[in-house]
């Protein structure tokens, strides 16, 4: 009987987009923070940086919060969280992989910055090129899903297409990018 008194979560998501007073969402993110903190513990492995991410979410949810329209609460932030914990996992592996590269090759960092600034800003020249010879719908989903950093699923919400047809643009826009470049007379193995 005591949960019929308890506002439901679009209640509170009423609640805070008419007052916008946070301890609407507060008492919504109290409903899911154990969940998110599980959630983020067997994404990240790690109980400190869950925690930080759990919060990280929830300022993201504070200044996302009126962006979107969101129908079920739940989904919503879980998708959040879960977007959250593999953009924190992308960044940790670009991390080890440059350790990688500094550990076994000391002093390529400053090589790099002098000697292959124009063999980078040729490449970025020659995968421009080659990204407008995409078809528009690879071209659109490599796009967001690399240079905007989207997942697929927002990716379908703003392009339309289905999550099967998302996966397959980036997929075959990605071949299709890589065998484009390699073509270019500029381009070096």
């Amino acid at each position: 009987m005591i949960n019929n008194l308890l506002p439901t979560d679009e209640e509170l998501l009423q609640r805070y987009k008419a007052d916008g007073n946070s301890t609407h969402i507060g008492q919504l993110f109290d409903r899911y923070a154990l969940l998110l903190l599980g959630m983020c513990m067997k994404y990240l492995k790690n109980e400190e940086d869950a925690r930080d991410s759990v919060q990280q979410v929830f300022l993201k949810v504070l200044s996302d919060v009126n962006r979107h329209e969101i129908q079920y609460f739940r989904a919503w932030i879980y998708q959040v969280a879960k977007n959250h914990c593999l953009m924190q996992l992308r960044k940790k592996y670009t991390r080890h992989q440059e350790e990688i590269m500094e550990k076994h090759m000391p002093g390529t960092a400053a090589l790099e910055d002098t000697s292959t600034f124009r063999e980078k800003d040729q490449l970025l020249e020659n995968m421009e090129h080659a990204l407008e010879q995409l078809n528009t719908e690879q071209r659109t989903c490599v796009r967001l899903f690399y240079l905007d950093k989207l997942s697929y699923q927002q990716i379908s919400g703003q392009t339309g297409y289905t999550l099967l047809q998302v996966k397959s643009y980036i997929q075959n826009g990605k071949r299709n990018l890589k065998q484009l470049i390699e073509k270019q007379p500029s381009h070096k193995r």
